[in-house]
């Protein structure tokens, strides 16, 4: 295990490497209105502000270095990209560490969040800054919402059995991280991930948004159809349910790292640069 891995060098340096990465086309497809608050027909095109920034937020079992493959993507596409590192102890602290990144932008923002931190986006993305929502194979609760009640409507995701739990946080074992969560990253990459996964406070899924952004923002929604850590079918309708914009990739819940072209595609959609 990595236990001596600075994150910020680790994240800096993985992205330098990327850097000459290219751009490829991507399937996404046209914004649509966000619902209730914009009283717009199901579908409705809708304008995306154009943004410059980029702020994305890791979400349990991970930490900032898991944007390694999006980050030089929309940085070679001219966009400004900021990480937040979220302690996961609990989502009002993730939240505040978010908004201080927010409030340093210097204009629209897209705001795009991962896995858990999709609780993190909904929540922070009623900022003022924040143009856009992308949510990558992400939780999308509504105001008040019991998400872990919603989760349990769906067939049980494998990689709750693989959870250790030890000093008042949980993290993943190596076998279901490298399965579960990373099951189509390459084994070498995969354990350096898992090497510096975020541990998460027993209490951190307990937390409710209080506010659902996206009912008022552009949102993004990336499906991981081989998800098995986020049921795809509870992924597939919670970007129903926020009339989100939406690509279906053939991905692991770590589409983000195997699938990067792609999403940074739809960021870049999101940010009205595509």
């Amino acid at each position: 295990m990595l236990n001596a891995i600075d994150r910020r060098n680790f994240l800096m340096g993985l992205a330098a490497a990327g850097g000459a990465a290219a751009l490829a086309a991507s399937p996404v497809r046209t914004a649509r209105a966000a619902t209730p608050a914009a009283a717009a027909a199901p579908g409705t095109p809708v304008a995306v502000p154009r943004a410059r920034n980029v702020v994305l937020v890791h979400g349990a079992y991970a930490d900032g270095s898991c944007w390694q493959e999006i980050i030089p993507r929309l940085q070679q596409a001219g966009l400004n990209a900021a990480a937040v590192q979220n302690p996961l102890q609990s989502l009002a602290e993730d939240c505040a560490f978010t908004q201080r990144i927010l409030d340093l932008q210097d204009g629209p923002t897209v705001l795009v969040g991962h896995s858990y931190a999709g609780m993190v986006i909904t929540q922070t993305g009623v900022h003022p800054k924040v143009s856009a929502l992308v949510y990558c194979s992400a939780r999308g609760p509504d105001a008040n919402e019991d998400y872990t009640a919603l989760a349990k409507t769906y067939p049980t995701p494998p990689a709750s059995a693989g959870l250790v739990h030890g000093g008042g946080v949980a993290w993943l074992s190596e076998e279901a991280f490298l399965r579960d969560f990373a099951g189509d990253v390459d084994p070498a990459k995969a354990r350096v991930l898992y090497a510096v996964q975020g541990r998460v406070s027993d209490t951190l899924f307990t937390g409710k948004v209080t506010q659902a952004a996206w009912r008022s923002k552009p949102s993004f929604y990336q499906v991981s159809a081989q998800d098995r850590t986020i049921n795809p079918d509870l992924q597939r309708f919670m970007a129903k349910r926020m009339n989100a914009t939406t690509i279906e990739l053939p991905s692991s819940h770590l589409g983000i790292i195997s699938h990067p072209q792609e999403i940074a595609a739809l960021i870049l959609q999101a940010a009205g640069a595509a």
